[in-house]
């Protein structure tokens, strides 16, 4: 059994309160580490606020309000994914997922166009995401989504995302960009911007398919979108410590927000990975005030938790 670190008490304490805005457990159709009912009082026990479901397939709402029915005072909060299993750029999908809670939209990942045509490889000995030997195993049998695009073929949004963003404004959910290119990104949270979306965040800028530049971060985060800091990134081998820490000095602590992305059997427990970044950003010279600002303070407002943007 692998032997995994474990985090002081002092990051345990610091990110009290925090909610974990993107992990991936069970219910799902690739084996996870631990499911969400049992994950949820060990957050709680841990201090932390709440949790949001990601899952790249299935809308998790309806899996959220179970679980605060069952952990009451707990923050599990729902989403929707839009890859070819929900429609892609489905705007139908995101109202109704507002309607029933879902607090974030991802737009595509396994099923973006930059997914897709993405020829960047991970670095020698990463570990490949879960979800790829799934989507092999689609293709194989002839059940590929077709790729969803969010731009059309002269650059600008596609209407179905327009109509997309309205509905997230409309609802006041947060929009997270998915793996999509650079571009895709920039023209993304322009229009989501004009469109009146409060809650925005880049997902995992440091990973392989997107390798979002440190000034085009600066960018985005003037534009008010934060940048998401995922713990597996880097854990896995698919970026450096030093890159991801780096890039979060480069670009400010306080446009940054810590997630885990965990929820892997072969990873840590998920409860512990804000944790564990907190002990890593501590070492590396950040201060407690840094920390509470990435893991706390920025995961509840991104989790809809506060109404104003601290």
């Amino acid at each position: 059994m692998t032997e995994h670190p474990r985090p002081s008490g002092r990051a345990r304490e610091l990110v009290r309160g925090a909610y974990d805005v993107h992990i991936h457990v069970a219910p799902d159709v690739m084996e996870r580490r631990i499911d969400d009912l049992a994950l949820a009082p060990r957050f709680a026990a841990a201090g932390l606020g709440g949790f949001v479901l990601k899952s790249h397939y299935f809308p998790t709402a309806e899996r959220a309000a179970v679980v605060r029915a069952a952990v009451p005072g707990f923050g599990a909060v729902g989403a929707i994914t839009l890859n070819g299993s929900v429609g892609g750029m489905n705007p139908i999908a995101v109202e109704l997922a507002g309607r029933a809670g879902a607090q974030f939209v991802w737009l595509p990942t396994v099923d973006s166009a930059n997914q897709r045509e993405c020829t960047a490889h991970d670095p020698e000995g990463a570990r490949p995401p879960m979800w790829a030997r799934l989507q092999d195993e689609l293709r194989a049998e002839g059940m590929a989504a077709d790729p969803v695009d969010v731009l059309a073929a002269d650059g600008k949004l596609t209407d179905a995302t327009r109509q997309v963003l309205r509905v997230i404004a409309k609802h006041d959910m947060t929009l997270a960009t998915g793996h999509l290119s650079t571009a895709e990104i920039g023209t993304v949270v322009d229009a989501a911007v004009a469109e009146g979306v409060r809650r925005i965040v880049v997902t995992h800028p440091e990973f392989t398919s997107q390798r979002v530049g440190v000034e085009r971060q600066r960018d985005l985060a003037a534009k008010g979108a934060l940048m998401e800091r995922c713990f597996t990134t880097p854990h896995t081998g698919k970026v450096s410590w030093d890159v991801w820490v780096d890039n979060i000095r480069a670009v400010g602590p306080e446009h940054s927000v810590l997630s885990s992305d965990l929820g892997q059997p072969f990873n840590p427990p998920v409860e512990d990975g804000l944790a564990l970044m907190a002990d890593r950003l501590l070492a590396e010279g950040f201060t407690e005030d840094d920390v509470r600002t990435m893991a706390v303070r920025n995961s509840r407002w991104l989790a809809g938790a506060e109404g104003a943007r601290p």
